[in-house]
């Protein structure tokens, strides 16, 4: 019986945003009549800048020829983002740096969050106090702090005091930490370190980033239109599509004298490797003699061991000519 992460269980309320959110509409609920000014939540008002706009209209009919779609992007980023970043970030200040030491992610908050991962929950996490509430939020949901205290303060958590006699920047913890939050321009004081300041911690500690600040508009505007008739349509006709191409992939390879599952349900085939070769080794002796790529089952655990996934995301046309190099190679 699958069971709730306890760590939740610690946090003191809802986070934030959402407690602000929630208390925010039970008030309009009740008094239907006041006109409320929203100066909670650090959330823009004004419209996008035209170029912006403009930007992203071009990049949408990109997305929508031949020509111009593109599917996964990189992990780090596209490199005109990244050269414009380096540009125009980096370069009127002095730094020079690669394009690898930089990342294009979906928000700080995010980073923030998932970045403590990497970290041993024995690890202890030093933050300001006060400060962006996701720091410790996440760290409390991954098991690294004991409860909470009368005070609001959780045990295994190195607070650090934001107050007016240091101008709300923290010094370097006199205790053992392992990682610190530094937030500059600091949430919620406002506060900014000097370049002294900071270099007092980047001689001591590590720095991160946080979670997640919602699905950007136009995506969510995408998923709207799946759902109407012209776009279920569409898609509908774009899943028959892989799913021919799945049902191709596992009677083809089923016939040739693989051991195949899936393909049925989703457009993965799922294929036992012959002659009782590894995951890895297969993958390689694919690539090598049939110049096609597939999945080795390893990378998915220790499990996927002496398995491969094919996807049938593809042409029909690159599919049957898979078929016909696999079967060529190993058919039997």
């Amino acid at each position: 019986m699958a069971q709730i992460n306890d760590h939740y269980r610690k946090l003191a309320a809802g986070y934030l945003f959402p407690e602000i959110g929630r208390r925010v509409k039970a008030f309009a609920d009740a008094h239907p009549d006041a006109k409320i000014i929203r100066l909670g939540i650090g959330d823009v008002t004004l419209p996008l800048a035209p170029a912006i706009v403009e930007a992203m209209r071009r990049a949408v009919d990109e997305m929508g020829s031949s020509d111009g779609f593109r599917g996964y992007a990189p992990d780090q980023g596209y490199e005109f983002l990244l050269d414009a970043i380096l540009a125009d970030d980096y370069a009127p200040r002095g730094v020079t740096l690669a394009r690898d030491e930089l990342f294009v992610s979906d928000g700080s908050k995010q980073d923030s969050g998932n970045i403590q991962e990497i970290f041993g929950t024995g690890c202890r996490m030093a933050v300001a106090d006060p400060v962006y509430p996701v720091y410790v939020d996440t760290n409390v949901m991954a098991g690294r702090t004991g409860a909470i205290d009368a005070r609001g303060y959780y045990g295994g958590i190195l607070y650090l005091p934001a107050t007016e006699a240091n101008g709300f920047v923290p010094d370097p913890p006199g205790g053992p930490a392992d990682v610190a939050y530094l937030c500059f321009p600091n949430n919620p004081t406002g506060a900014v370190a000097t370049r002294a300041q900071l270099e007092r911690w980047v001689a001591w500690a590590r720095r991160m980033s946080t979670k997640f600040n919602g699905v950007p508009y136009v995506i969510q505007r995408a998923a709207e239109a799946v759902h109407q008739p012209e776009g279920k349509k569409q898609t509908g006709e774009q899943i028959a599509y892989y799913m021919e191409n799945a049902r191709l992939l596992r009677e083809g390879l089923g016939g040739a004298g693989f051991r195949v599952f899936g393909g049925v349900h989703a457009p993965y085939i799922w294929i036992r490797t012959p002659e009782d070769l590894g995951s890895w080794d297969f993958f390689d002796a694919l690539l090598a003699q049939c110049h096609v790529v597939g999945t080795p089952g390893a990378g998915f655990g220790p499990a996927g061991e002496g398995y491969l996934r094919l996807s049938a995301f593809n042409s029909r046309a690159n599919v049957d000519e898979a078929l016909t190099r696999i079967r060529r190679a190993f058919g039997r």
